[in-house]
């Protein structure tokens, strides 16, 4: 279960409209995971949107961004130490 901080903003309402068996549905899951409903589905939408903006695969961005991000792009590797170390360790899954 995810702690969400307090903010400082005042919270909006949002209203969804659920038949019964949808809401019972959302009400036992709720349960399980020790929350109320308005938490649970707060969650779940977040994590689902979340995972829709992650799968993204085109994005826009200003001239001026587009500029740096492909500056990022043509720049050297860093070596990373700690990472090549982890990279070249047998995998543990898998033998």
């Amino acid at each position: 279960m995810k702690n969400h901080t307090p903010t400082t903003q005042r919270e909006s309402r949002l209203s969804i409209r659920a038949s019964e068996p949808d809401k019972t549905l959302l009400a036992q899951a709720a349960r399980a995971r020790s929350m109320n409903m308005s938490q649970f589905v707060l969650e779940a939408s977040l994590d689902a949107a979340r995972a829709i903006i992650a799968d993204q695969t085109e994005f826009h961005l200003p001239p001026e961004q587009w500029e740096a991000f492909c500056q990022r792009l043509e720049e050297a590797p860093k070596n990373i130490p700690a990472l090549r170390q982890l990279f070249s360790e047998a995998d543990p899954f898998h033998g």
